[in-house]
This record gives C-alpha cells, sequence and structure tokens, in this order.
C-alpha cells in the first residue's frame, strides 16, 4: 500500500506543459532509430525490386498489370486518406482543440506507420533466408491497419495529454497490436478481413483502459471548452464523410482478390448505408422536439462499418449486412445517450470522442457476428472450394470444421479484449508520471499550451452551449435568453437605460468572463471600441 501511495503522490506532481526539450528529443531518437533499424532489416519484396522481371519470367507472369501493387494501391490510397483525413478531422469538433486533433494525428501516425512496418515485418515478412523484412504494398496497408487502432485510442485521451504521451502510446500500442495480430490471425487462424476484432476491439478497450488511468477528477474545470462550435461540427462532419464513403474499401483491402473482396465491399456498403437511418431516428426520438444530435450524426452513422468488418467476407447476405447496420445504428447512438455519461461518473472512464461506442461495442458486435456466420458456413453455401478458400482451410487447418472456426473466431475476440484491457493498463501507469508534459485539468481541450496559435485565437470568447458535446446545455440556453435585452423577462426594465445610455442598447454588452483574458479591469466592452474583423470595411 505505501508503494501505491508514493507511486499516486509521485503522479499528483504540479504538470509542466513545456516540452520543448522532451519533445524534440523523443522525435529525433526515436527517428534516427527507425533508420537504423529499416537499414538493418527492411529491403524491398520480390514485387517492388529490380529482379521483377526475372520474377514474372519465372512464375510464369505475362504482363506487369499482373503486379499486386495495381491491385492493391487504389485500396491503399482510400485508407490512407481515411487515416489522415477522416481519423484527424473527425476528432476536430472541439471548439479549440483542432490544432491538436488534425496534427498530432499526423505526428502519431507518421511515426506509427514506420514502427508498424517493423513489427509487423518481424512477426509476417521476415525472411528466415537473410533475415530481412521485405516488404510491398500489402504492407503499407497493413502498417496503416495499425495505426487505425492507435488513432482510436487516441480519441478516448484527446486534448488530455501531451505529443510525447502520444508517441509513447504509439509505440506501446503498436508493439501490442502486431503481437495481438499474429496471435489472433496465425495462431488461432481467425479470420477479420476489416478488422473488427483485431483494430477496434482492441484500440477501444486499449483507450478506454488508458483513459482509466489517467482518469481527472477535476476535468470539470475545463468544462468551458470541453465543447464544439458550429465550424468544429462542420469540419468533424467533414471527417465522417470520409471515412463513410471509404469505409468498403477499409474493409475490402487485405482480402484475397476476386469474390471475397468484392462481397466485403458490398456487405460494408449495405451495413454503412442501413446505419444512417436508424442513427437518424434514435437521435431524433430521443432528443426535445425531435432535434438531431450532430454528435450522433458524426458518429454512430460509422458503427455499421465497424461492426460488419469480421464477417465482410462472409457469405453474410445483403439483407444480413442491413440487420447488422440497423442494430449497431441503435446501440451505438443509445450509447452516446446513456452510456458515456455512466462511464464517467461511475467508471471514471473520461471518453472524449466516445470511442466505447463507434469501435469498441461495435467490434465486440462485429467479432460475435463473425463466430456466428463463421460457425453456420457449409459447403451447400458456400461449395467445397469456396468454403477452403474463404476460411483458408489448408495445411494444418485442412481438417477444421466451420463450427471450429466459429469458436477460434470467439476465442480471438477474447484475445483483442485482454490485449486492449491489460496493455491499456499497462501504458496507462507509465503515461500518469509527471514527466510527459500533460496539461493541468484547467488546461485541457486547448490548443494552447502546445500550439503556436493566431494572435486573434489566444483568447476565447464565452461561447453559448448548443448541443451536448457541451454539459448544461439547458443552462446555456437560459443564459442566452436572460443576457438578451429584448427575450429576457426584464425587457422592460431595459427600455429606459436604453435611452439614457451613450450609444443606446449596443452598450449593453455580456460580461466578459473569459479567465485568461489579459484586461482584468474591463467588465464591460462597448461597442465602439470593438475591432472590426481584418477584410471588412
Amino acid at each position: 500500500m505505501g508503494c501505491i501511495q508514493s507511486f499516486r503522490e509521485l503522479c499528483d506532481r504540479p504538470k509542466n506543459t513545456n516540452v520543448r526539450v522532451s519533445l524534440p528529443a523523443v522525435c529525433f531518437v526515436w527517428q534516427t532509430a527507425m533508420i537504423i533499424l529499416f537499414g538493418i532489416f527492411i529491403r524491398y519484396n520480390e514485387e517492388s525490386n529490380p529482379h521483377w522481371v526475372e520474377y514474372r519470367k519465372e512464375k510464369n507472369i505475362s504482363s506487369d498489370i499482373e503486379n499486386d501493387f495495381y491491385f492493391r494501391y487504389p485500396s491503399f490510397q482510400d485508407v490512407h486518406v481515411m487515416i489522415f483525413v477522416g481519423f484527424g478531422f473527425l476528432m476536430t469538433f472541439l471548439k479549440r482543440y483542432s490544432f491538436g486533433a488534425v496534427g498530432f494525428n499526423f505526428l502519431i501516425a507518421a511515426f506509427g506507420l514506420q514502427w508498424a512496418l517493423l513489427m509487423q515485418g518481424w512477426f509476417h515478412s521476415l525472411d528466415y533466408s537473410d533475415g530481412k523484412i521485405k516488404i510491398g504494398i500489402e504492407n503499407l496497408i497493413n502498417a496503416d491497419f495499425c495505426v487505425a487502432a492507435c488513432l482510436i485510442a487516441y480519441g478516448a485521451v484527446l486534448g488530455k495529454v501531451s505529443a510525447v504521451q502520444l508517441l509513447v502510446l504509439t509505440l506501446f500500442g503498436v508493439t501490442l497490436f502486431a503481437v495481438e495480430e499474429y496471435i489472433i490471425l496465425d495462431l488461432i487462424h481467425a479470420k477479420d478481413a476489416g478488422g473488427s476484432m483485431v483494430i477496434h476491439t482492441f484500440g477501444g478497450y486499449y483507450g478506454l483502459s488508458i483513459s482509466w488511468m489517467l482518469y481527472r477528477p477535476n476535468l470539470n474545470q475545463s468544462s468551458r471548452l470541453q465543447g464544439s462550435a458550429y465550424h468544429s461540427d462542420v469540419f468533424a462532419m467533414i471527417g465522417t464523410l470520409f471515412l463513410w464513403m471509404f469505409w468498403p474499401s477499409f474493409n475490402s483491402a487485405i482480402t484475397d482478390h476476386g469474390d471475397g473482396q468484392h462481397r466485403a465491399a458490398i456487405n460494408t456498403y449495405l451495413a454503412l448505408t442501413s446505419t444512417v437511418l436508424t442513427t437518424v431516428a434514435i437521435s431524433s426520438l430521443f432528443q426535445k422536439h425531435g432535434k438531431l444530435d450532430m454528435v450522433h450524426i458524426q458518429n454512430s452513422t460509422l458503427a455499421g462499418g465497424v461492426a460488419v468488418g469480421t464477417a465482410a467476407e462472409f457469405m453474410l447476405m445483403p439483407y444480413g449486412s442491413l440487420i447488422v447496420g440497423f442494430c449497431c445504428g441503435i446501440i451505438s447512438t443509445l450509447g452516446y445517450i446513456y452510456l458515456t455519461p455512466f462511464m464517467e461518473k461511475y467508471l471514471k472512464i473520461q471518453d472524449t470522442c466516445g470511442i466505447h461506442n463507434l469501435h469498441a461495442m461495435p467490434g465486440v458486435i462485429g467479432g460475435i457476428v463473425g463466430a456466428i456466420t463463421a460457425a453456420a458456413a457449409s459447403k451447400s453455401v458456400y461449395g467445397t472450394e469456396g468454403l477452403i478458400n474463404t476460411f483458408d482451410f489448408e495445411g494444418e487447418f485442412k481438417d477444421r470444421s466451420p463450427s471450429q472456426q466459429g469458436g477460434h473466431q470467439a476465442a480471438g475476440l477474447c484475445v483483442a479484449i485482454c490485449f486492449g484491457v491489460g496493455g491499456g493498463i499497462l501504458v496507462g501507469c507509465i503515461l500518469r508520471l509527471p514527466i510527459w508534459g500533460d496539461p493541468e485539468d484547467d488546461n485541457c481541450f486547448d490548443d494552447e499550451p502546445y500550439w503556436e496559435l493566431p494572435q486573434d485565437e489566444e483568447s476565447i470568447e464565452p461561447v453559448l452551449q448548443y448541443n451536448n458535446h457541451m454539459r448544461n446545455k439547458d443552462v446555456g440556453e437560459e443564459q442566452q435568453i436572460n443576457h438578451d435585452p429584448i427575450r429576457s423577462p426584464l425587457a422592460a426594465s431595459y427600455a429606459p437605460l436604453h435611452q439614457h445610455l451613450k450609444g443606446g442598447g449596443d452598450a449593453i454588452q455580456a460580461p466578459d468572463m473569459n479567465p485568461r483574458r489579459r484586461d482584468k479591469n474591463r467588465a464591460f466592452t462597448h461597442v465602439s471600441q470593438k475591432r472590426l474583423l481584418s477584410g471588412t470595411l
């Protein structure tokens, strides 16, 4: 107990957000390490080196067009856009954390891709004849998948950690991902084309466990910033649309060429469309006056793509895909309404982006759907060759039956959850140390500690709350009415004041309550003192 108490006291020391030394040091040292490791281990594979001409003749390949690059690169482009644009912009909903959302997403993705090529290469692409890792276009796609799990985890701690912490999160996250992926796909021989288990379940519970370990009891001191503005929600919706459009490519990118890849795209396409309608329905049903909440539209509309990932290449059937999307739209939206507040209040898990509702829960659902669909497979549906090809019943797995495959699919889901929770707790303990430059409780969800901001953005004007990204929504609406000289119940008493004030009603301004405003003695701002926006006449 004494050790635990000492550790807690150490972690509760005052924080310093100055990362002028630690961030450059980590970036330079780790990038130098990547250069050395790539020089030792990484080489081009047979389809990307000059010996392709000889390899083509040896394998009796008739044309360069049969190089895997031409089959995989369109999918790689789509997945790459999802990683850098989709995930990045989806997290820009916080009104004062857009630089951190996109910029830190960019940073950890760039580092994670390099480390993933090494980690996954050692497990999957190592040539034992010369000890080198041979990489091609499929390795790049798999590295993107690995980074996606770390970006999902980032969503749980968005606005509450420093760039150095995120790099540490990514270092351990990629390592854990490579190990659990190897266990699930190679040792257990489960199928997971779209990564419902390997990517979303692992990434979701990894991030939630870290958030639990980094629990901030006084986070309400930053509640003024823990919300969106109109323009930030529009930018986040751009991320949603990129993810939604390219998710069929995500789920089908590394499936076998032919019917499996075709089927994966169709199943994902249909599940996503179904999810949109049920998300809109539940959002409207549970909001006052039937209004839609952008939180639900930005996130829950993607849950169907997550949940159909494992079974994407199976014979789920088009109506089955619609059913999966239908259920996930309901479950994910209800998660945002009820589960997220419950988890913060009772489980001490502060989930900034709601990754539990978009990734963790739908990922578990996807694993269950995959296990059921695999167990129900039969030769009458797939055909003898189709069954062998879909589930890779070859080599040491040639005697495995569909029902056994279903059990192994369920085992793979358990492995993903265990690695996510266990790894997240371990990494969370490391990230709690007061050496990483994370912000104080009253300075979270703000770009100012880590980014040079335009001069006009250095101080924040009070922004009224308007959706459930914000707490106390009704209080915000009441404050808006009470400070409005026209709509306020005291409007009649403003009339004489309006006539006698110099400048008329324009002199009646709301108090400047910004705690970081430099001029502390100024309580009201006359309209004539307000500087026009640049470019206005």
